[in-house]
């Protein structure tokens, strides 16, 4: 069977990005883009479902017998930088380059794998059902994103996550925590000796979490790390602050559950630890998967990425590849090479066709 990719669906895979571009659709504001997804995916014959700004079809042969395989991206992007020197909703293509605002991430992605979708749908005797979802608010973990469909797209046996890794396979993922720390003190004058501080409390733990490593060390992932990103204390110059707030980021690996990792930090520290949630989790697959092994065969390198996407609000097993490059993702004056999308469309109809048939 022939898989190859015709240049018609990589140019109207381009068209389509060039459209997306021109909306702003930040997340929580993707209505719009949400629109044009769905009058495109209905111009193509297909069911559309839509649950707040999450757009998804699924292939039309339904066997209810066979393993369910999904094709995700988001259609949300960040604000555009302060930097940008062009319009970031101006879809310009220059030597062979598409800029815009979510043209790397997730656009290029996105519009890639809807195309792998119709690819695959038109022909029969896949192992595979199909379900292509273009889901909203990604960029800020949103509960109406992703987490808010799965109930309604029914058992996945395997997802691929459309991010921009350079079509390389993300066998693992890093997940997140983001702990707000207090630290406590006595309030006193400042002219006198202080007793109690809680800026220096706050400093000593500080410092661990900057310089610790958990012992337990991810093959894929390597270590857990941590970071201070945010801190606030005092209310004037001449008082000695009795609290110390401070914001710790956590990228967690496979190698603790969320409860085991925190469960060490407060081992380790005298602030009180409050994580803003334990929903944005690490992932990873095995790696005699039939798809990691495709990949292999096809010498697509596999890594683990410190990039959290929606595989972390994912409970089936996952990865993540797609065209374009991280590197780009929230950079002033975005792009993505057409050649890539091309590019992309290709290697991902290459890499599932071994595991469809």
């Amino acid at each position: 069977m022939q898989h190859n990719i015709s240049s018609t669906a990589a140019q109207e895979a381009i068209d389509l990005l060039q459209q997306l571009i021109a909306i702003p659709s930040l997340s929580k504001e993707e209505k719009q883009t949400a629109d044009l997804l769905e009058s495109f995916l209905e111009s193509k014959q297909f069911p559309v479902r839509r649950l707040n700004n999450n757009v998804w079809v699924k292939s039309k042969d339904w066997d209810s017998s066979k393993p369910t395989l999904l094709l995700n991206s988001h259609h949300d992007t960040v604000k555009a930088s302060s930097a940008y020197t062009r319009n970031p909703f101006s879809p310009i293509i220059e030597n062979g380059k598409l800029y815009g605002l979510g043209s790397n991430d997730a656009g290029g992605p996105l519009v890639s794998l809807m195309q792998v979708f119709f690819h695959f749908a038109s022909h029969e005797n896949r192992k595979y059902n199909l379900i292509f979802a273009a889901t909203a608010e990604e960029e800020n973990s949103g509960s109406n994103g992703i987490e808010s469909l799965l109930p309604h797209i029914g058992k996945v046996d395997l997802a691929i996550i459309g991010e921009p890794t350079s079509m390389q396979l993300a066998v693992a993922e890093k997940g997140l925590l983001v702990l707000d720390c207090i630290a406590h003190g006595t309030s006193s004058h400042a002219a006198h000796v202080p007793v109690n501080n809680a800026i220096s409390n706050a400093i000593q733990d500080i410092h661990w979490f900057n310089n610790n490593k958990a012992p337990k060390i991810s093959h894929m992932l390597g270590e857990v790390r941590m970071n201070v990103t945010m801190i606030h204390a005092g209310s004037q110059h001449n008082v000695i602050p009795d609290q110390c707030n401070f914001t710790v980021d956590v990228r967690c690996t496979d190698a603790y559950t969320h409860d085991e990792l925190l469960d060490y930090i407060r081992d380790h520290v005298r602030c009180d630890v409050h994580p803003r949630s334990l929903r944005l989790n690490p992932s990873s697959i095995d790696m005699q998967h039939p798809l990691v092994i495709a990949a292999q065969e096809m010498n697509i390198p596999c890594y683990g990425s410190p990039t959290i996407s929606d595989q972390a609000l994912i409970p089936y097993t996952s990865v993540k590849i797609g065209p374009g490059d991280s590197m780009r993702s929230h950079t002033a004056d975005e792009f993505i090479f057409l050649s890539e999308i091309e590019n992309g469309i290709s290697t991902y109809i290459s890499l599932l066709s071994k595991i469809l048939y």
